[in-house]
């Protein structure tokens, strides 16, 4: 294997991760840069996902509290139940809501560590890759990447509502 760890342009010959891996062709060096780019994409597509699980999740817990809420008479002052309004003190009478914390289940953190492991093992494979210093090796990074959110990263936001889930989001610790 031709293996650098600078700045290079090659194509044939050319190793990445382990030498399993050695590009004998330019057909294969395609084959990998599509490899490459369909990587990111997955990296964007579990990212994605992540966010859309603890939306489902907390979504399930906001229908229980209003299913549990529903069974309480409502004040028709403040549209809070008068159990809630009572606990609450004095913020529900002027028209806030109480919020309550949500902890998800053991079985639902489980689900969120496997979808956060998976996207941090591809970040890290990802990364490993461009560390090949491989010119065209990382601008199929970089195209995956904008496929990627284009794709999985097209979401509406809440305007109005203090701010949006992009502003918000939190930041793998290293490459995502």
């Amino acid at each position: 294997c031709d293996l650098q760890m600078l700045w290079n342009w090659n194509t044939v010959d050319s190793c990445f991760i382990s030498s399993s891996w050695h590009v004998t062709s330019k057909g294969m060096f395609a084959g990998s840069c599509i490899g490459v780019l369909l990587l990111v994409v997955s990296l964007e597509f579990l990212r994605r996902a992540g966010k859309e699980y603890d939306r489902y999740i907390i979504n399930q817990h906001t229908k229980s509290l209003v299913a549990t809420s529903s069974a309480s008479p409502v004040s028709s002052t403040t549209g809070v139940s008068k159990s809630a309004e009572a606990s609450a003190g004095p913020t529900s009478r002027n028209n806030c809501i109480p919020t309550k914390r949500f902890r998800p289940s053991v079985m639902q953190q489980a689900v969120r560590a496997l979808l956060h492991m998976l996207q941090f093992a591809v970040a890290y494979f990802v990364m490993l890759l461009a560390m090949y210093y491989n010119g065209y090796i990382i601008i199929c990074i970089f195209i995956g990447a904008f496929l990627g959110f284009f794709a999985f990263g097209w979401e509406s936001f809440g305007v109005g509502l203090g701010g949006s889930d992009r502003l918000q989001e939190e930041v793998t610790v290293c490459c995502g």
